[in-house]
């Protein structure tokens, strides 16, 4: 019950109606209260929201009467109605602008109902307190133009009827650019920019602070629905989420407290969210009501609550009041806000102006008495009622004492465009006069007959009007009948005693050459964030070396974060996917830098290359020494033995074999890959042909000394000499056919080994490789299979015997070598293949020619005919 009593102490200024509880009969619409100044012509406004209705609780002896309805005061709005009587003061005392015409005026409030709405324009058209429509009688009015209303939904009911009667509209409130597009007319002007650059500027702004988690509140009407439907696309577009949506009631009643307590407490958890403390807030003066309501209804000790330490960003539409209860209640909710207002420059004659208005001094003002009460908290003497001596309005009441939420002295920006409103219409006469003065005669020492201006008329020069208002700022309409220009972005700075101040921080102006600015330094935070930008997110950063991973049935701004794959980095926070190094570099250990690879080659200054080469050159200078020892022993027997010629050979091609190993270490360049690869496999290939050869014709002159035999005429130098060119050249023609097709040549690996660039000699045609070595095995395994047939001839210097370990050692060798040399990579390839050229070459060298070298060094006694040609028994 307590809750419920102070749920309907709490919404006295925002209901319409009570359960049971009905307006009087008759007609429910206050009497209209209006502001009136004559003048030879006449502009209209209609100020929205100054009164609207509220229910005052009145127990009454008779019981079909239980409510009095009474209207409300919204005080701060008083101001829009005060800047229409400044701007129209200012106008009438330049005589430059209109020095045969004053302007009067009429000004209506709306009631924030419809029906009043219709009424009051109508009353503009046509008759101050009595109309008939369509007839102008009584009090003639020469009305020109009308200014407003406040809202949107105002606006178009204006519309509705001023349309018809071509009537100039110059509304002051934001539209959304859906509802300026249907309210498109030859006599619309809208004196605030569009609402898409708020739309933007949301956005820049959310993007330049990091905030991807927001909250969002609207006004549940056609106007909030159109604010979601266009924000969240751009949400998507840009990588920004809404945590929640919450619909504020336009108006409620207690026709239902359960859903009135349940809306409360849905809005109230969504304040308590502790990732979304950035809130976007859409709506009007009545939404923020609502939100302070919230507050209280948790909180009705006004007691400190961290959780609510929010952003808040709001619209253009929203201006902090304070009305009825709420008037004593502070704004500390929100504190650092950021507000869209709509652009604005200070007059000093307003706040004079402002000073200047009191009760006795205003005349014809139907506002004032009621403002002034609800503005003070006081009521002006009643010789029907008893008053209290500290409830009497003394009319020396100082507006300038009031608290910013109450009434604002400086000049905000809807009664800014009242201004420029006015003096829009008051250039466009101008223009219309001075353009009508060249044209018609003179009547009775007057222009232009001023009852006969008709409000189209003044439209056709209204399009096109342009300038400079007092305070040095252009103003003009574009093709859209929009007020060119930006919107500000003001800071809301509160304080204890239930008023603030508003800094301005930044502005988004598509048409200013930096369209958004803002400057960080100026904003005051929510006390709860200790002057620290606070954060807006789902969850924590990605940090660099990492991406972020979409969780399942989660909106995208909720993720996991990765960890960057191998050679990709991430070196930003949150970024969506990780990014492959450049070719020449690799990802760190951290994944967030690339840094340059190292090239990979076997070099002749490392460990492995000077190894190879040491025993490349050792074999090499042992091979020369046996070379140089056969040759010193060229006439002794086993040196004549199985043709001496091929003996050489063999030794040179061997000496060859271990010096072209050292084509393969260093760094590859065009030479070197062009070369290596086909030298050793000639040279290789001369080798075998050569033990070929000599293992013929040892079995060949085996054969020879069988009487008969047949081949006994192929025995001789020609038959080997024959088998070495054969063998060679083909070797010869397929690496020629290599070279001329798809020749090797220098290449970078990027990819096998993380973090090294391999310098490596590219071999073309892969094919042609293994067609070399192919041929060069087949070669080696004919020389083996005759070898090891012919290894137990009866001769004591059989070479086949020696030939047949060699050539095995020669295809163990090769045949380890492709299973090896295809799974290593880099200077661990080249430096298998280095091993087994000189690893084969020293088993051909050592199986064939080290017990040769030891019978002719060291066993000489052996090295005789006589032991040539012994017989084994």
């Amino acid at each position: 019950m307590q809750r419920l009593l102070l749920l309907l102490l709490l919404l006295l200024p925002i209901v319409c109606k009570v359960n049971t509880m009905q307006c009087p009969a008759g007609d429910p619409i206050p009497v209209p209260h209006e502001w009136y100044q004559p003048g030879d012509l006449l502009i209209g406004g209609i100020v929205s929201q100054i009164f609207y209705h509220s229910s005052e609780i009145k127990f009454k002896e008779d019981p079909s009467q239980e409510l009095l309805e009474v209207p409300h005061i919204v005080t701060k709005f008083y101001q829009h109605a005060l800047a229409l009587v400044f701007v129209i003061k200012d106008i009438n005392d330049d005589q430059k602008i209109l020095p045969n015409a004053t302007l009067g005026f009429h000004i209506h409030d709306s009631y924030y109902d419809a029906r009043m709405t219709y009424r009051t324009t109508l009353d503009l058209l046509f008759k101050s307190h009595r109309f008939v429509p369509n007839y102008i009688c009584d009090t003639q009015k020469n009305l020109i133009a009308v200014i407003g209303g406040l809202t949107s939904g105002i606006s178009i009911n204006m519309a509705d009827i001023l349309t018809l009667y071509k009537v100039p509209q110059l509304t002051y409130g934001s539209f959304a650019a859906e509802e300026i597009q249907a309210l498109q007319s030859f006599s619309f002007y809208s004196m605030v920019p569009n609402e898409s650059h708020q739309y933007i500027g949301i956005i820049r702004l959310l993007q330049y602070f990091g905030w991807t988690w927001v909250g969002l509140f609207v006004v549940d009407d056609n106007t909030g629905e159109h604010f979601l439907k266009t924000l969240e696309p751009l949400f998507s577009k840009h990588g920004i989420c809404s945590a929640f949506t919450k619909r504020i009631p336009e108006q409620v009643s207690m026709e239902n407290v359960d859903e009135i307590l349940n809306k409360i407490e849905r809005i109230y958890v969504s304040l308590t969210d502790k990732k979304a403390r950035t809130l976007i807030c859409y709506g009007e003066s009545l939404t923020i009501a609502w939100l302070r309501i919230v507050n209280l209804f948790h909180d009705h000790g006004h007691k400190e609550n961290a959780s609510f330490g929010k952003v808040w960003v709001m619209t253009s539409q929203i201006d902090f009041t304070s009305t009825g209860p709420q008037r004593n209640w502070d704004f500390q909710l929100f504190q650092g806000a950021l507000s869209f207002t709509i652009q604005s420059r200070e007059l000093l004659d307003f706040s004079e102006f402002l000073q200047s208005i009191k009760p006795s001094r205003t005349q014809a003002d139907g506002f004032l008495k009621g403002f002034w009460e609800q503005a003070f908290d006081c009521l002006f003497p009643d010789p029907e009622m008893p008053m209290m001596d500290d409830d009497t309005c003394t009319g020396e009441e100082r507006l300038e004492s009031l608290p910013v939420g109450i009434f604002e002295m400086h000049m905000t920006g809807h009664s800014y465009s009242v201004y420029n409103a006015a003096y829009a219409l008051a250039h466009a006469l101008h223009t219309f006069y001075s353009s009508q003065s060249k044209h018609r005669p003179r009547v009775d020492g007057s222009s232009i007959e001023l009852q006969s201006l008709q409000p189209w008329q003044v439209d056709l020069f209204l399009q096109n009007v342009a300038f400079n208002n007092s305070a040095g700022v252009m103003v003009s309409f574009n093709d859209k009948g929009e007020l060119s220009g930006g919107y500000d972005i003001m800071n809301l700075v509160t304080f204890h005693n239930n008023s603030f101040q508003r800094v301005k921080v930044g502005r988004v102006d598509p048409s200013a050459e930096e369209d958004f600015t803002i400057n960080e330094d100026l904003i005051v935070w929510h006390k709860t964030f200790n002057q620290v930008l606070p954060l807006s997110v789902c969850n924590e950063h990605c940090h660099t070396g990492h991406h972020k991973k979409k969780k399942e049935e989660k909106k995208f701004c909720c993720y996991d974060c990765a960890p960057c794959p191998e050679g990709k980095i991430s070196d930003q926070k949150d970024r969506e996917d990780c990014f492959q190094c450049p070719a020449d570099q690799y990802s760190n250990r951290n994944r967030d830098a690339c840094i340059p690879q190292i090239r990979n080659f076997l070099s002749y200054k490392e460990p492995l290359g000077i190894s190879l080469a040491s025993v490349a050159v050792f074999l090499s200078f042992i091979t020369a020494v046996v070379l140089g020892i056969f040759i010193k022993h060229k006439d002794t027997p086993i040196v004549k033995a199985n043709n001496r010629d091929l003996t050489y050979t063999l030794l040179l091609c061997l000496l060859f074999c271990f010096l072209s190993s050292l084509l393969f270490l260093g760094q590859p360049c065009i030479v070197t890959c062009f070369l290596r690869q086909p030298i050793f496999v000639i040279i290789f290939s001369l080798a075998v042909s050569c033990i070929l050869a000599k293992t013929i014709t040892v079995v060949t002159a085996f054969m020879a000394t069988r009487p008969g035999s047949s081949v006994r005429k192929w025995v001789g130098k020609r038959l080997a000499i024959f088998i070495v060119l054969t063998c060679s050249l083909i070797q010869a023609s397929i690496c020629t056919m290599w070279l001329a097709t798809s020749a090797p040549f220098p290449d970078l690996d990027f990819h096998s080994v993380s973090g090294e660039i391999i310098v490596q000699c590219n071999e073309g045609s892969v094919t042609m490789f293994y067609c070399v070595l192919g041929y060069m095995g087949l070669l080696a395994i004919t020389s083996f299979v005759v070898a090891f047939l012919a290894r137990k001839l009866p001769d004591s210097f059989n070479e086949a015997k020696f030939i047949t370990f060699s050539m095995l050692a020669f295809c163990s060798v090769w045949a380890s070598f492709l299973p090896t040399y295809l799974n290593t990579r880099g200077k661990d390839m080249v430096a298998v293949e280095v091993f087994c050229i000189l690893a084969s070459s020293a088993g051909l060298l050592g199986c064939i020619f080290a017990p040769k070298c030891y019978i002719i060094v060291l066993r000489p006694e052996l090295n005789s005919r006589e032991q040539l040609i012994r017989r084994k028994h």
